[in-house]
Order: C-alpha cells, then structure tokens, then sequence
C-alpha cells in the first residue's frame, strides 16, 4: 500500500497541518490501483490507541466540489470495513441513485468496528475507545484525505450491530450528525447473545450508556431526523416494532418501516436506497 503523502496531489504537509499530528501516519491506497472510486485508508487513532482501517467511495462528482456529504456506514457482527463494499454493493446503489437524479454526490465512508471479539457494538470500552474511533477520528479524518467533504455535513447509518451504533451513536452525540438511518438494528445489548459467542458485557459501562431511549430522551431537542426499518422476516423484527412504540410513547419524531425480508445482504443492499434517499430528502430540506 502506497503512502498518502506520496500520493497526494496536494502539498502533504498542508493536509497533515489540518490536524497536526494527530492521524499521522496516514496510509491511502494508490489511485492508480482504484477501481470506480472505491479507496482504502488506515490511519492512527487516538481512541483505538493504534491503526483503524476504513474503506471509502468517492464518486467522480467530488473532483474539484466542496461540502459534499459523508455518508458513514457501520457494518455488522464478524463483518469489517470492507462489508457494505463487497457484501452490500453501497458503491453500487448509490451510484445508481446518483445517475437517475434520486441523490446528490455522497462520500460513503466504512469504517471497521475496531475489530475486538466478533464486534465491538461502536461502544466505549476499558479497552478500546470504539465510540471515539467513529464519532471523533473516523468523522474528523476524512476531510483530511478527501478534501471535497470539508465542511459538510456527515450522515450515520448502519446494519444489524450498526444499526445499533448508528442510532445510539446518532443519538448521544446529535451535534455531529445531521441524520441517522438504520437498518434491521439490535435495539438492545442482550440481543448481542443472538449473534455473537460472547455477549456484551453491561457491567463495564456506565448507568444507561448502551440505552437507545436513555440517549433519546436526553438529546430529545436536539435530535437529528431519525429512521429505522427492518425485514418482517427479521428475528429482530419485533424488538423494532417496540423501539418505534417506545420511541412514540416518548413523543420523538421518528420514522420507522417494514418490509419484506430477513437478517440477509439481499435486504440491506435493497434498503440502502431508502436510507440514502432519506439523506438526501434531509439535506434539501435544510438548504
């Protein structure tokens, strides 16, 4: 893998002085090894105390654009960066949407969990920061390697234990996110014991700090749009049903859908579309 500085077609230390120090090493696949925009990226993380890999897709519309939106997607359990790529095909819908007129140029970011275990739930361990490796160094990195998202705004979505980081992350920190989309989430730690061989231990967090309702009640002014959607199919579809029960009995707006399908990649990469277009319908009603 080539090094970002050699590949850079800006003056390298005008990138690094974005964040002095702080990502460095940064290592960016070549571009003259990329096909149709897909990238890799490994770089130092301060919460991970060590290297994080994320794989990116950057549509040719970027070139030479400002703002464009970051499209971070989580993957889920035995899954890593690459998942949403070569499992999902998001490269693929979104390049779709983009050549019907459905979205504007999105950058879709996929980070890897911090890979501890069979999945680390995107949650703040003794040890791994899994929550600041998403929130803060994924998020803030970004702009440093793919300058067309500088300044504009960052979507968070996710699958099955994404879907759970993507809501509770979505959730307790609002001010980062401008939407969140989630699809056949986990809604609750014990559900992990359905697919993982060791489930999340509660004990290691703070009171309420795996609660989707205990963040949505917190942040419930501040919270960015917000929708979920699951497979009738799904052994998570009831737990889904009673998030968005639980969601209305609190009186936060919110949107949640059902569909057929199940627990499946041919589900997420249908769905994606839903969520993607629920991105892009946010950001025009904001502008």
């Amino acid at each position: 893998m080539a090094n970002f500085k050699a590949n850079s077609t800006t003056n390298s230390k005008d990138r690094r002085d974005t964040f002095p120090g702080r990502f460095d090493p940064i290592e960016l696949s070549d571009p003259a090894l990329e096909l149709g925009g897909l990238r890799n990226l490994t770089f130092y993380s301060e919460a991970l105390r060590g290297r994080g890999d994320v794989s990116l897709w950057v549509p040719e519309e970027c070139a030479g654009a400002t703002g464009v939106p970051r499209v971070v997607l989580l993957h889920g359990v035995y899954g890593s960066h690459w998942s949403w790529f070569f499992s999902g095909a998001a490269h693929v819908t979104a390049r779709r949407l983009m050549d019907a007129g459905e979205i504007g140029p999105m950058v879709l970011v996929s980070p890897s969990d911090g890979l501890a275990g069979d999945g680390t739930g995107y949650l703040p361990r003794p040890g791994g920061g899994y929550e600041g490796w998403i929130v803060r160094d994924v998020v803030d990195c970004i702009p440093v390697v793919v300058p067309c998202t500088a300044g504009g705004p960052v979507f968070l979505a996710g699958l099955s234990m994404g879907g759970y980081g993507a809501l509770r992350l979505g959730m307790k920190w609002p001010d980062r996110f401008a939407a969140i989309s989630a699809h056949s989430a986990i809604t609750n730690v014990s559900q992990f014991a359905q697919f993982v061989r060791h489930g999340m231990d509660e004990e290691t967090l703070a009171p309420g700090e795996s609660s989707l309702l205990h963040w949505a009640s917190l942040h419930r002014d501040t919270l960015p749009p917000l929708r979920f959607d699951c497979g009738r199919d799904d052994d998570l579809f009831s737990a889904n049903e009673q998030l968005h029960a639980e969601l209305n009995g609190l009186g936060i707006a919110h949107s949640s859908e059902s569909f057929e399908g199940a627990h499946t990649w041919p589900y997420w990469q249908t769905h994606l579309a839903d969520t993607l277009r629920f991105f892009d319908a946010t950001l025009k009603r904001v502008r």
